[in-house]
């Protein structure tokens, strides 16, 4: 019953409201077949420089290269180079802000799937035992936009991967300036205390995929593993649709 439910409200939803291809403005689908294409997604994984960052051999477990070892970040995995089409650019932007395309989630989530697949890293041994967390999000920021994009985006991944997604253990306490508009050093200075852990024992010896849309100086990331690791987590990876070089 619940699933006709459903059906009849996406019915509804599509009949009053059609989605169309933010590439080609196609309709029926948010990205279609042809403009998905032309994205590139990534068969490959890098390490964590800010600069210049070295691709990884498929068979290397460490997400790091011997420069950027004292990261907090186990490593990174993404789909798509940000700035390279405008089309990822205008994707990650409708999920964001207005109009709000909250349902963009599954799309951006089978794009990392690609990625997770052709890069070779959907096995049993990366998955295992770990869990899904969405970097927080601004209350007054998740009070305008009614979601926090990664938290649905961990949701759809979850679906796929089968790993489940625990969204209560970090928790932003301070709210900060927009990161986009500062350096790399503001950004980190930024982020200062901004962060707190709540319910650590159920992350307690797992492995983390910290989950967000873009990684930019990567400042965020390093914040939430820094005291997520301190709090007791074995390894924490970030998961982003798209990363900022």
């Amino acid at each position: 019953m619940d699933k006709s439910n459903n059906k009849f409200k996406e019915f509804l939803l599509d009949l009053f409201f059609p989605k169309f291809c933010l590439g080609c403005q196609k309709e029926g689908i948010y990205l279609c077949d042809d403009c998905r294409a032309l994205l590139d997604i990534s068969e490959y994984n890098y390490c964590l420089c800010d600069k210049k960052p070295i691709r990884l051999p498929p068979e290397q477990k460490s997400g790091k290269c011997n420069k950027c070892q004292d990261k907090k970040l186990s490593g990174l995995f993404f789909a798509l180079p940000y700035k390279e089409k405008a089309l990822t650019r205008k994707l990650i932007y409708q999920f964001k802000y207005q109009p709000y395309l909250k349902d963009l989630a599954k799309t951006l989530a089978n794009i990392l799937v690609e990625h997770f697949v052709i890069s070779g890293k959907n096995t049993d041994e990366i998955w295992e035992n770990s869990i899904l967390v969405p970097v927080p999000l601004d209350k007054k920021k998740l009070k305008i936009r009614g979601y926090n994009q990664s938290e649905e985006l961990a949701k759809e991944l979850s679906k796929v991967l089968q790993v489940p997604v625990i969204p209560d253990i970090l928790i932003k306490i301070k709210s900060t300036k927009p990161q986009m508009e500062l350096s790399k050093e503001q950004r980190e200075k930024n982020l200062e205390g901004v962060f707190a852990i709540k319910n650590p024992e159920k992350f307690s010896e797992k492995k983390i995929f910290l989950v967000d849309d873009v990684y930019t100086t990567g400042s965020t990331m390093q914040e939430c593993a820094k005291i997520l690791k301190n709090a007791g987590a074995k390894q924490v990876w970030g998961i982003t649709i798209a990363r900022e070089d």
